[in-house]
């Protein structure tokens, strides 16, 4: 359904065009949402950029524009302000029939893009190690960034890229012979988390251990049956653990979407040749490597990417030279999205793109794109660790969130069974947990706070859960059916039911732009807004006690979308709505 954007800037083209000439018709309206009522719902700042092309005063122009504009279905009056702001008052009819609009459309506004195939890495762990909160932000983001994209319509290709290759296995599986592991018996993540930190003490001690580790790893790379068995073994237990995880969290990532470091393994040789047959490698001091145009270091010296060592092996570098290759085709991306620590983006991103570009493997139509994230912090600012300074276990902080989410909703309404309780409470801890990282502007460092991130109070996922259980209770009180209000009409009246109106049908923006920007505080944002919005509603318009059959069905309507877009639009961030707490 066109939204009012949209309709906007299609009135405003053919205003530019009447007005200005042909050549001006594609001029950018800058049209925004008004923030101050007593102003308009939306203005429109073309004026100001418009007049020095054309040579006029701002107003003069401003005034050629309303003069010119047909917008008498959709606006009350426009109004000239300032120095050349154009006001727009919409018109409570076209209000209402955005709203019932709204309300009949199963995608809140939201219409399709234009489907490409889009390949996202993200979350990424390493083989033989637990999760642990430095691994919450790749994952989180990058669920949410899959989810948008999915009901935006395109084709969403998960890829976690697992470091399941390199040296450090010849160092575990060496040393998982040494130790006596009875191998027939089930061991846990934890199990070898340990074996890692075991075999890590006695390859940096012991020199006779790390000479036979490197040559346990010439036997994995030659395919050596028993190495590839315990190798296969380490793999499998990592994934059950990585999938336990991504299940406590409600992240999307399943098995299927395992595509690790050693997939890409045969690939590596073929890369450095392709690259040498296309004239992009050099050699320095033995080792091949290429040279990102427009990349130099503190003395001017072009700098370069190692894609072979001069020992013969290879580097991430290379591994992602051949994922991005075999992204591109054989999975068909038109657009690529990295999920990653903002510290890889420094150089390496930027370096790898501009060699698939210049190399001619990523064509200018397809997107490549990195999503850098800053740390997780305590309170103290530094990277967020356990009180004896080690690193938080992810399956631990989950654990810790619904524990801290149970004592609240107990609190807030012990007469609720157990078996919601639980419920809720998972709903609430991991949901707060989300939000409290998607919720801040990614490319910043943001403070673990459970206190802050737990409360009903503030831009927090409670308090948005919090709104749609209000929407729920409205209809449990009044015993009125959800699915049934959907059809009555909604009939905008009293200022608080205006800027809910205005809100929500802002949402189709808010989420387009997540999937244009890949960052997901916007959406965020939004439904803070809406959610403080319908609060204020709340308190200011009566429902059940409303004066008339007609106004109370309006409101539930009303009352119906907006509970509906607040599901919605937590759902698209990974985060679940619940009926009650």
């Amino acid at each position: 359904m066109p939204d009012v954007n949209q309709i906007l800037n299609e009135r405003f083209a053919s205003a530019f065009e009447k007005a200005l000439g042909s050549e001006h018709a594609n001029a950018d309206p800058i049209l925004r949402p008004s923030g101050n009522p007593k102003f308009g719902d939306y203005q429109s700042n073309c004026a100001m950029g418009l007049a020095k092309k054309v040579g006029q005063k701002p107003r003069d122009l401003a005034q050629q524009v309303v003069d010119a504009i047909e917008l008498d279905d959709v606006c009350s009056k426009l109004e000239i302000a300032g120095p050349g702001f154009i006001n727009l008052h919409l018109r409570e009819s076209f209000l209402n029939d955005q709203m019932n609009a709204l309300a009949a459309d199963d995608r809140l506004g939201v219409d399709a893009a234009d489907p490409q195939t889009v390949v996202i890495d993200y979350s990424s762990p390493n083989v033989a190690k637990e999760m642990h909160v430095g691994h919450l932000r790749s994952t989180i983001i990058g669920d949410a960034i899959a989810r948008v994209l999915s009901f935006l319509g395109h084709n969403v290709i998960r890829q976690n890229h697992l470091g399941d290759w390199g040296t450090q296995f010849g160092m575990l599986i060496e040393y998982l012979n040494d130790s006596g592991w009875d191998q027939s018996v089930d061991h846990s993540i934890s199990d070898l988390d340990q074996l890692y930190r075991d075999a890590r003490a006695r390859f940096n001690s012991e020199d006779e251990f790390a000479e036979r580790s490197r040559k346990r790893v010439v036997a994995l790379q030659g395919g050596d049956v028993e190495t590839i068995r315990l190798w296969q073994m380490l793999i499998e237990e990592s994934q059950r653990h990585f999938g336990e995880v991504y299940l406590k969290l409600g992240v999307l990532l399943v098995d299927e979407d395992v595509c690790g470091e050693s997939f890409y393994n045969d690939m590596l040789p073929a890369v450095v040749d392709d690259l040498d047959a296309a004239g992009q490698l050099k050699t320095s001091d033995g080792a091949a490597v290429v040279y990102p145009e427009g990349f130099f270091d503190q003395d001017k010296n072009p700098l370069g990417m190692i894609v072979r060592k001069s020992d013969g092996g290879y580097l991430y570098a290379t591994t992602d030279l051949a994922a991005a290759r075999h992204r591109i085709n054989n999975l068909g991306a038109g657009r690529v999205v990295y999920v990653t620590d903002a510290r890889q983006g420094q150089h390496h991103f930027p370096q790898l793109f501009q060699a698939l570009r210049q190399v001619g493997w990523a064509p200018d139509a397809v997107a490549l794109d990195h999503v850098p994230f800053g740390m997780v912090c305590g309170k103290d600012g530094k990277p967020f660790a356990t009180r004896e300074g080690k690193t938080v276990k992810l399956t631990e902080l989950i654990d810790e969130a619904v524990e801290r989410a149970g004592t609240i909703i107990e609190q807030k309404n012990p007469e609720l069974p157990e078996s919601d309780r639980a419920d809720i409470a998972n709903a609430i801890g991991v949901g707060a947990m989300k939000y409290a990282d998607l919720s801040s502007d990614r490319i910043k460092n943001y403070v673990f706070d459970w206190e802050r991130m737990l409360s009903f109070d503030g831009n927090t996922a409670p308090y948005l859960q919090n709104a749609y259980v209000r929407t729920r209770g409205i209809f449990r009180r009044g015993e009125f059916d959800p699915n049934e209000v959907r059809s009555k009409p909604i009939m905008i009246d009293e200022p608080a039911e205006k800027m809910l109106a205005l809100k929500l049908m802002q949402y189709a923006d808010a989420v387009r732009l997540v999937g244009e920007t890949l960052e997901p505080h916007k959406l965020c944002n939004y439904l803070y807004e809406l959610a403080s919005l319908f609060h204020s509603f709340f308190e200011n318009c009566p429902v059940l006690k409303a004066g008339s059959d007609e106004l109370r069905d309006s409101r539930l309507a009303l009352c119906e979308l907006v509970g509906r877009t607040l599901r919605h639009g937590l759902g698209l961030l990974g985060i679940k709505a619940v009926g009650r707490m």
